[in-house]
């Protein structure tokens, strides 16, 4: 099982570095404004955000409904292959992998949870960031003409759904268990903890729609701009293998700690977007801002919550659906009109997670 879900995690990653990284750059480079970009790209979040709720409503996370996931999220990658040249069709094609991916990695981080326990699952999830490293420094060699990005997205697509139909057929007990489970999850009585986990997700709108036209805007070559991306992910590597002892007591606290530095982290990119020390140093911070924050934040919901399927599926839709909804459209539209406030605008953001998680004092028992 290990094996199986270290290849999905390379694939998935692999997936999200394709999208995250080249395909804004794509769309520009194919006629759109920042403005369509930033609406392309909040379908798929918008769609995250909607899903979790569906299984309050009585929709079931079985192993029919997964592989039916799985089907849309193929049939959007090819239909992305062939809608470059038409805003609605990558819409569409957007919100159909949107679906897919709200329903694939939540389950897939429960079953890696339920396997290896916290402070084994960064060695496991790292080998999503080879994966998004690897396709970043090959895809940029080759991104001319730009439909190449297109193909990859749907040949990596396709292993990812492989690898995640494999896994659940040896996971079905696990499945069924917990889509059983009497929701404990009060989101408007846990605002506080919700709203900074989600902030969290919008000041990331910013890095990772904008970032690589932000840099190449500022006179950073393409190259360079994939090398910042690259090291970011190097360092995220590290503190995945070494995170273990992180996780271990005061999961809340490494939140706040996360959230702030984040600012930072923003803040640094927009006072010195042409520095590439700082540039450098920034990207260091990836290490606490995602990873750290990440496996935090889902080993916290995971000990907080008996619901513990839907926890994920929460955590995906609320926070990576609807924050990075906002945080795409918002991103949009304030790079069409304040370009150089736009890493400002995301610092204030996450600064504003920080004070929302510091607010924030549910106790648990860490068992």
């Amino acid at each position: 099982m290990q094996l199986l879900l270290a290849l999905f995690y390379f694939f998935y990653f692999a997936l999200i570095g394709v999208y995250v990284i080249f395909l804004p750059k794509v769309l520009e480079l194919s006629g759109y404004s920042a403005s369509d970009i930033g609406i392309i790209f909040a379908a798929a979040p918008l769609v995250r955000f909607v899903v979790p709720f569906l299984f309050i409503k009585g929709l079931k996370l079985n192993v029919k409904s997964f592989n039916f996931a799985l089907s849309i999220m193929i049939l959007s990658a090819i239909s992305f292959y062939f809608s470059l040249d038409s805003f609605y069709r990558l819409l569409f094609s957007n919100i159909g992998i949107g679906i897919g991916l709200s329903l694939v990695l939540p389950y897939i981080e429960l079953i890696s949870l339920n396997n290896l326990g916290k402070e084994k699952y960064g060695k496991i999830r790292l080998f999503g960031s080879l994966g998004f490293i690897l396709v970043s420094l090959v895809l940029v060699k080759f991104l001319d003409p730009p439909s190449v990005a297109l193909l990859y997205l749907l040949v990596i697509s396709f292993f990812v759904v492989i690898t995640a139909y494999i896994i659940v057929q040896g996971e079905k007990e696990v499945l069924n268990k917990t889509s059983e489970e009497k929701n404990d999850i009060n989101i408007l009585k846990d605002w506080k903890l919700w709203l900074g986990l989600t902030l969290m997700q919008v000041g990331f709108g910013p890095f990772y729609n904008f970032f690589t036209i932000y840099e190449t805007d500022f006179g950073l070559s393409l190259d360079m701009t994939i090398y910042l991306w690259s090291f970011g992910v190097v360092v995220e590597v590290f503190m995945l293998f070494f995170q273990g002892r992180f996780l271990r007591n005061n999961l809340l606290l490494v939140l706040q700690i996360t959230t702030f530095i984040t600012a930072i982290r923003w803040f640094l990119v927009f006072m010195f977007p042409q520095n590439l020390p700082i540039l450098f140093f920034s990207q260091s911070l990836h290490a606490l801002s995602f990873a750290l924050f990440h496996s935090a934040a889902i080993s916290y919901l995971f000990v907080l919550y008996k619901h513990k399927s839907l926890a994920q599926q929460f955590f995906s839709g609320i926070t990576y659906g609807f924050g990075a909804f906002v945080g795409a459209l918002y991103s949009g539209y304030m790079y069409e009109y304040f370009p150089e406030y736009l890493f400002l605008s995301a610092s204030v953001v996450v600064f504003l997670a920080f004070g929302s998680l510091s607010l924030w004092k549910r106790k648990l028992s860490m068992g």
